[in-house]
């Protein structure tokens, strides 16, 4: 388990601080971001390379900013993706003027994030491209490669990437090269025992000591099978065979090898095991240039072990030799020392009091927030053991975190119900990070964006049936793909049912909960289809979504607050028009 931190939920900045403390040689704090870069900042000139993903991960992704690797790295919260925001200020802090290329493990967080903070640079001129790193083959099979998520071979594509932008390539030549490197590469990981977040006293998952799970993530997802334990001989050739079995079109024999270890697996164990792999490799006629034997990608304290394969050629063999100076990682002569610098946390910008608003519209949507955001925190835990079955347990975790800033943001902000769910959306995107960060960011700026245009029920339905389009789009994902939208579609439809028939907004929304709560359950049969836990088929049977739970849970808390504020509107005045309606909340 994880010994040292003080408050869990502030691990991701208190390690942010002390590693730019430690290495102030290699990097600074990026201002006002979770982020670091290279000492200095940008290489005029120079392509930038941003990479990033949640912490948990050391020496990825934080401990690969230097000269010859990574520009800067972007730090989310324990595996949950950095936000838009932080992406976006991480981009700005690092324009060269020559562009940059993002790269990442493909998952469905960081695809939002980065690339909303791509689509935001780029519409202010910034050149900005992106790599996603794929090389995990047990994560779905070769006719879908593109699906596929990035583990140890994050580095391999980086190295490659950052090397080429180093000596000052164009950043059309560093993204080809990123992608030849990431075509050319696969990774096959096994896990011995979960891992465990700082202040848990249980691990994500567990493995019976006799057996072993074959096909891990690095985001404490077990693996997509479970096979007795093998002999370090036995083990070798599992993993040998299959990378060889899915080696690259036109690969020569030479490649590149990373024996990683996860968190736990010791050095020594991991050179037994290279010991083996060496001579099944040589026995097939390949010949190793650099391997590397150690931890490059990590997954807190994980027991396990990944082997990486990138085939290389002239051009990669060059580009995987080329020197590289970063707290974590070194190759050739290293850079003049420097003296170090200690940073603070990121400055927090400052936060206006809150508001004495006399809108009811803005009143109900506080209200509703706060019971959300106090229903998620009492019922975390349960959260927590749902979304373990797909790894990492996070998913109560980041809503607590993002209702949290939510609520306190719309404290703060006037002007009606859709100012301050906009100002809410931002905040929860910002502060929850990861997939649902995006999708609850999107859901509570678009019903906004409509409020914010015009009143009455019909609206509340609009701008919920505007997110939902932009939730699909941004998540890639439709109903049936066990996710949030399972539940949240249905009650919108239902919702739009009775406004039509003239129901009133609390009314409505109560006589549409049924469905979103059949919706959530109706997941428990569903094998998920986007996200971390694709992989895990029907593995992930028989448990319902923790994103679709976790928004109907906030779908009940808001009914209470309208059929409340409903109440009182009608014993108030009951022959007229509802104030709620006349402020935009809610109508006939």
């Amino acid at each position: 388990m994880t010994h040292v931190f003080n408050a869990p939920a502030d691990f991701k900045e208190q390690f942010v601080t002390g590693l730019t403390a430690a290495y102030g040689r290699y990097l600074e704090r990026v201002p006002g971001a979770s982020a670091v870069m290279r000492r200095g900042g940008p290489r005029p000139g120079r392509v930038s390379l941003v990479i990033g993903g949640g912490s948990g991960h050391y020496p990825a992704f934080a401990g690969l900013v230097g000269a010859g690797l990574a520009t800067a790295a972007v730090v989310g919260d324990i595996f949950t993706s950095p936000s838009a925001e932080q992406a976006y200020r991480t981009l700005r802090a690092v324009d060269s003027g020559a562009g940059a290329l993002i790269s990442y493990g493909n998952y469905g967080g960081d695809v939002m994030h980065f690339g909303l903070a791509e689509l935001r640079a780029r519409s202010e001129g910034m050149d900005v491209r992106t790599v996603l790193v794929t090389d995990d083959i047990a994560s779905a099979p070769p006719e879908r490669a593109a699906d596929r998520r990035g583990i140890a071979g994050d580095f391999t594509v980086f190295k490659a990437a950052g090397a080429a932008a180093e000596r000052g390539d164009s950043l059309d030549e560093v993204e080809r090269i990123a992608r030849k490197a990431n075509d050319r590469t696969r990774t096959l990981g096994v896990a011995f025992a979960g891992c465990t977040f700082p202040g848990r006293d249980e691990p994500l998952f567990t493995v019976d000591p006799a057996r072993m799970e074959i096909g891990l993530g690095i985001h404490g997802e077990p693996g997509v099978r479970t096979v007795d334990r093998l002999t370090a001989r036995e083990l070798a050739a599992a993993l040998v065979e299959g990378l060889l079995a899915e080696r690259p079109d036109g690969a020569g024999d030479e490649v590149a090898l990373i024996l990683n270890g996860l968190g736990s697996t010791k050095y020594e164990e991991l050179f037994v095991l290279y010991a083996d792999v060496v001579r099944l490799l040589a026995a097939e006629g390949l010949r190793l240039r650099g391997p590397e034997v150690g931890e490059l990608v990590t997954s807190l304290d994980m027991a396990g072990c990944s082997l990486t394969l990138t085939w290389l050629d002239g051009e990669l063999a060059e580009l995987w030799d080329a020197p590289a100076d970063t707290p974590a990682f070194r190759r050739g002569a290293p850079l003049p020392d420097v003296a170090p610098v200690v940073t603070e946390q990121a400055a927090v910008p400052e936060q206006a009091a809150a508001v004495d608003d006399e809108d009811t519209g803005a009143r109900l949507v506080r209200a509703a927030l706060t019971r959300a955001r106090d229903r998620v925190e009492r019922d975390e835990p349960e959260l927590a053991r749902l979304d373990a079955v797909a790894g990492d347990g996070d998913h109560g975790a980041g809503m607590v975190r993002g209702l949290r800033a939510a609520a306190d943001a719309a404290a703060r902000t006037s002007g009606g119900a859709g100012p301050v769910l906009i100002a809410a959306g931002a905040a929860f995107a910002d502060r929850a990070g990861g997939a649902s960060g995006a999708l609850w960011g999107v859901l509570l700026d678009r019903l906004g964006t409509e409020l914010a245009a015009r009143s009455g029920a019909e609206a509340v339905a609009a701008g919920l049936r505007s997110a939902v389009a932009e939730m699909m789009r941004l998540g890639r994902s439709a109903p049936g793909d066990k996710t949030l939208l399972d539940a949240l579609v249905p009650f919108v439809d239902a919702l739009e049912e009775r406004v039509a028939a003239g129901d009133r907004l609390a009314a409505a929304w109560a006589a549409a909960l049924p469905a979103a709560r059949d919706g959530a359950d109706g997941t428990a049969q569903m094998i998920t289809r986007r996200g971390r836990a694709a992989a895990l088929g029907e593995k992930g049977r028989g448990v319902p979504d923790p994103g679709a739970v976790s928004l109907t849970w906030c779908l009940e808390e808001t009914a209470a607050v309208l059929a409340g504020a409903d109440t009182e509107t009608d014993a108030a005045d009951a022959g007229r028009v509802p104030l709620v309606e006349a402020k935009g909340v809610h109508g006939e």
